[in-house]
């Protein structure tokens, strides 16, 4: 089949179904509109599908040859919760809520290569799985997948995300490690509160706090070796009811980036021992719930090699970008290159003459 020739045939099915998307975003968990318009679309195909958990869709597509096994293409559909400014036909109509990471268009992309697939079955055997994640943007969507049996008998794993960084008409595909682990983290101070007068007979949770908050950060700048790539950050801090009293609680929430296993359960000790023996030190007690988002994202040498043929049949040669920079950004379709070979490529599309496409995401 001329997959070139049908990508170019569906571009306005590609470009209208992506617009709707970006026009009716919705956050981590929350898809349910876009998981039935991802059905509707499967339907008008004539492809099976099943809901796994109350957003996450898959898609089912046989071949019409004899035998062969499977492939899993995987897409994320959730968005953020941003309020657009951008001005256009298409801008968001659900307030507070935009497609800021890119997953309107990969969702396009799977409805896309669905449609091109199911108008060629005759030229392909085994099976194609269509993963529709949700709750990327929250680590959450894949491990049901996973446990869904998504994977079985499958022999590689496929993704993509749009890259600001790299140029339009280019694809990332780099072999190894791509994306940190990540994880989440949330520490509760607890204090005890009094009058800011009589400091002394009370347990200030958010002095505590601040003071963690800076010690972390000495994690990573005299704990951690300078060549190892490790960020510890805290986003929000909430402590505190009224300007003249000792805040009896803390709440804080931060997360983590490591690029290995040995890494990141050290890192994740080392934050939970810090917090815990500075509320210690002050008369206070803290605690830390962890949330596993991501694993690194590793993808396979010779998956890459492989789908790097593809893109110089389709595009010419001089398209495909395996040395592009490590990112401490993650994406849980590390889950799924956990358990089978794969490869998670960064489709270009920053574009020089139009600077806004060189934003970066979550913006």
């Amino acid at each position: 089949m001329d997959v070139r020739k049908a990508a170019e045939a569906a571009r306005d099915y590609l470009v209208s179904i992506r617009r709707e998307f970006h026009q009716h975003p919705e956050l981590s968990m929350q898809e349910f509109r876009t998981a039935q318009r991802i059905e509707e679309e499967l339907d008008r195909l004539g492809i099976p599908h099943t809901r796994v958990g109350e957003t996450g869709v898959l898609g089912t597509l046989r071949g019409e040859k004899e035998g062969g096994g499977a492939v899993v293409l995987r897409a994320d559909i959730d968005a953020l919760p941003i309020e657009e400014t951008h001005e256009c036909v298409y801008r968001s109509q659900n307030p507070g809520v935009m497609h800021a990471c890119g997953h309107d268009a990969h969702a396009a992309c799977l409805l896309g290569a669905a449609k091109i697939l199911s108008e060629n079955r005759d030229a392909f055997r085994g099976k194609v799985r269509l993963v529709f994640q949700p709750g990327e943007e929250i680590g959450k969507g894949a491990k049901p997948f996973v446990a869904a049996g998504v994977l079985d008998g499958a022999e590689r794993v496929f993704g993509l995300h749009t890259a600001y960084d790299l140029e339009a008409g280019t694809v990332g595909l780099k072999p190894g490690i791509n994306n940190a682990a990540v994880d989440h983290f949330r520490i509760r101070v607890h204090g005890r509160s009094t009058h800011v007068s009589t400091p002394h007979m009370g347990v200030d949770a958010l002095y505590i706090a601040s003071q963690i908050v800076v010690a972390v950060q000495g994690l990573v700048t005299r704990r951690t070796s300078p060549t190892e790539p490790v960020i510890i950050g805290i986003g929000c801090l909430n402590a505190g009811t009224t300007y003249n009293a000792v805040a009896e609680h803390a709440v804080m929430e931060g997360t983590t980036r490591t690029v290995s296993q040995e890494s990141r359960d050290r890192v994740r000790a080392q934050v939970s021992e810090t917090a815990q023996s500075i509320a210690a030190l002050y008369g206070g007690t803290a605690e830390i719930e962890w949330t596993d988002f991501a694993a690194a994202l590793v993808n396979d040498p010779q998956v890459c090699e492989e789908a790097a043929r593809v893109v110089d049949e389709l595009l010419g040669e001089g398209h495909v970008v395996t040395d592009r920079e490590l990112s401490l950004s993650g994406d849980n379709f590390a889950e799924f290159e956990l358990y089978k070979p794969g490869a998670y490529a960064y489709l270009g599309t920053g574009n020089p003459d139009f600077p806004h496409t060189m934003i970066t995401n979550h913006n």
